[in-house]
């Protein structure tokens, strides 16, 4: 799957990008399991944090920057990093390097989840799938 479901100018800052679905080709309900391409240049996500869904990178080719509240950290093939749901943690992982680089994104699916994003004016809920400002009204 080559989307994203943000707004511009948000959108262009993340894609292109390659997300495979392996959970849902395999069958799983319960947990996403995405092994994403992210090319030079490219963001991941807008920094964010989750209400009910915990997450978790594994990268497995390249390198990415973990870009969170308290800093950056750069993050290696056979590194990794978790976000509990509900901890007000912004993070977002950034390509600087000058080839593609490949991580696994593993989190729990839950309907009541939200996710707040930290760094510019947008509030996502999941609810039909609707991108909303913090104020409630629609991009």
């Amino acid at each position: 799957m080559n989307r994203c479901g943000y707004p511009e100018p948000y959108k262009s800052r993340c894609m292109p990008r390659e997300k495979r679905a392996l959970g849902d080709a395999c069958g799983l309900t319960k947990i996403g399991i995405n092994l994403t391409t992210l090319l030079p240049g490219k963001e991941s996500s807008m920094r964010h944090w989750h209400t009910h869904e915990d997450e978790f990178v594994y990268v497995v080719e390249g390198e990415v920057v973990l870009v969170t509240d308290g800093g950056e950290e750069v993050l290696h093939a056979g590194t990794c990093a978790g976000f509990p749901a509900g901890e007000r943690v912004g993070h977002q992982l950034v390509n600087r390097s000058d080839r593609p680089a490949r991580y696994l994104e593993i989190s729990n699916r839950e309907d009541a989840d939200e996710a707040e994003y930290t760094d510019r004016d947008v509030d996502m809920a999941y609810r039909g799938g609707q991108m909303v400002r913090r104020d409630g009204s629609k991009l």
